[in-house]
């Protein structure tokens, strides 16, 4: 089992008082359609956290000694709605705690409430959804917060961009921003579609990302694994360089259905949490306040 600290850090640098960064979860799968699991996918991803090395060689940084502070999960799951109220709450409290706050899930419609309460305290918001569905239905199965409807709400209040998108259903068309939305074939046949992105990005950035916009060969531990994925490089050359050029203020990262045959996935979401953190450290001194 996981220790009580990220990663098993020792306790001095997981004290709430001194930690800069806060880590919340919301381990809620009670609106996924196809593959359960993902209310799990935090004990696995701390599991891992727990077998990975803390000196990133990138940014030959620990980012680790910043202090990482495991916030009190969000345990409700009543309803779609009680959940969303619940995240949102929560976050605006913790929003006023100054910290730098991370999220794991749980299915997608946790981002919902963590969002809405970002872009209240942050009025020209830039929320970078890295998924492979649009998540854009302003409904689904009888409520607004069904994974489904993951950025619904987002793309009305913020300035949305999408990468690694593969899939969608035709009722998200009339709220798809198209030259927002960076479908994953167009990924791979494009050189500078990164710059692109990032030029259509205000100053203050909330990450929204979804495991399965991995490639299924390398992410298979998702709800709806689909191929055509992005690789581990494209993924991480486009953070690095929205963390150094942009103020990101916050992140998600969702999805995580565990398998305990293949540990790997589990591995790959902590790696990618902790390289997330190493980056926005790294470049805190030249991205705008």
């Amino acid at each position: 089992m996981p220790k009580n600290t990220f990663a098993g850090i020792p306790k001095k640098y997981a004290n709430k008082k001194n930690a800069e960064i806060y880590l919340t979860s919301i381990p809620y799968d009670g609106t996924s359609t196809w593959g359960k699991g993902a209310n799990k996918g935090f004990e696995a991803f701390m599991e891992a956290a727990e077998n990975m090395e803390l000196y990133d060689i990138e940014t030959n940084s620990e980012v680790y000694k910043r202090g990482v502070y495991l916030v009190p999960a969000i345990g409700e799951d009543k309803s779609p709605k009680a959940v969303f109220k619940a995240v949102y709450q929560r976050t605006k409290a913790l929003l006023n705690e100054n910290k730098f706050l991370t999220f794991f899930g749980g299915e997608h419609s946790v981002s919902i409430g963590v969002i809405k309460a970002f872009y209240e305290k942050y009025p020209r918001l830039t929320v970078l959804q890295i998924d492979a569905h649009t998540d854009l239905r302003p409904e689904y199965e009888g409520t607004p917060y069904n994974h489904a409807c993951a950025v619904y709400d987002a793309s009305q209040h913020t300035n949305l961009i999408q990468v690694g998108i593969r899939s969608m259903d035709v009722e998200e068309l009339p709220y798809l921003k198209k030259h927002q939305c960076y479908f994953a074939e167009d990924i791979h046949a494009k050189k500078k579609w990164m710059k692109q992105a990032i030029s259509q990005m205000t100053d203050d950035v909330y990450i929204t990302l979804d495991l399965d916009a991995f490639d299924s060969s390398i992410m298979p531990s998702t709800g709806t694994p689909e191929p055509g994925g992005m690789d581990w490089y494209s993924v991480t050359r486009f953070l690095k360089k929205v963390f150094k050029h942009k103020n990101v203020v916050g992140f998600d990262i969702v999805e995580l259905a565990p398998n305990p045959e293949n540990r790997a996935p589990d591995f790959l979401a902590a790696k990618l949490y902790y390289k997330m953190l190493s980056y926005k450290y790294a470049f805190e001194n030249e991205n705008p306040k």
